[in-house]
């Protein structure tokens, strides 16, 4: 299985354009997986210097409804005819950040006849399935952070029900990425315990934290250490909590970054 970040806050390749987005390319023996679109076109232009050919792309994935994971899905449906776009039914519910602005899914894809609306969970065959965890109990809180979803013309805390993550099993290896991790990193990897994740690779949404607030990592770190798996993180962790974190993990953390591809 490899891996490759299309997308990503920083670079690890210089033919690779960054923006604050992410995008993953997943190549199993039997698929070729597009999970998130970053906020623009640019993926796709990354692909191209990768040499990755999105036309062959054969499913795609968003995380959730979130600009800067959704924002490239028009360019990918222009250059890909055939692929459909799995999100969950919540993605396209209005959401807003802290300050009011619109970060949702463009609301005119609602209705395209290739994207299909998943539920908490699917399952898609040869070891590739969605699940939200939606039903399960959480062991820390939800933060919002601010962002707000709107129904029925009320705006209210974000409480991330549209977050999928995608789990891929290929031979002994089993992959769980996650966008933002909205729901607490901790969160996730405790309700895929039961999955025995070898991988986990996605962002851990720490950006916002101040140096005086990286002690609320040290939890996470001995948490995710519990677990034999090995952390991939990107995006909204942020470079600066991302180094705070290496230092309490070691080996166990590493950051995956736009044009790096993962040999797993």
């Amino acid at each position: 299985m490899y891996i490759t970040a299309l997308m990503e806050n920083t670079s690890g390749n210089e033919c690779c354009a960054t923006e604050h987005g992410l995008s993953l390319y997943v190549e199993t023996k039997r698929h070729r997986i597009l999970f998130d679109t970053g906020q623009s076109g640019l993926f796709a232009e990354n692909a191209k210097a990768l040499g990755i050919d999105l036309e062959a792309v054969d499913l795609a994935v968003l995380s959730h409804g979130h600009y800067d994971h959704s924002g490239g899905l028009e360019e990918f449906l222009r250059i890909n005819r055939k692929a459909k776009v799995y999100l969950n039914r919540g993605a396209f519910v209005p959401h807003y950040n802290k300050v009011g602005k619109y970060i949702g899914v463009a609301p005119d894809l609602k209705g395209n006849p290739r994207i299909v609306e998943t539920g908490d969970s699917l399952d898609l065959g040869d070891g590739i399935r969605l699940v939200t965890y939606n039903q399960r109990p959480c062991f820390c809180p939800v933060e919002s952070y601010g962002m707000t979803e709107e129904t029925e013309g009320v705006r209210k805390p974000d409480a991330f029900r549209h977050e999928q993550y995608l789990i891929v099993t290929e031979g002994d290896q089993k992959v769980l990425l996650s966008g933002c991790s909205h729901k607490g990193i901790y969160n996730v990897v405790q309700w895929a315990a039961e999955e025995k994740v070898d991988v986990v690779i996605g962002g851990f949404h720490f950006m916002t934290l101040q140096p005086e607030e990286y002690g609320r990592m040290d939890r996470t770190a001995e948490k995710l250490l519990e677990y034999p798996a090995v952390y991939y993180t990107c995006h909204c962790t942020g470079v600066p909590q991302y180094e705070y974190l290496k230092g309490k993990m070691g080996d166990a953390l590493h950051y995956l970054a736009a044009g790096q591809t993962l040999d797993l």
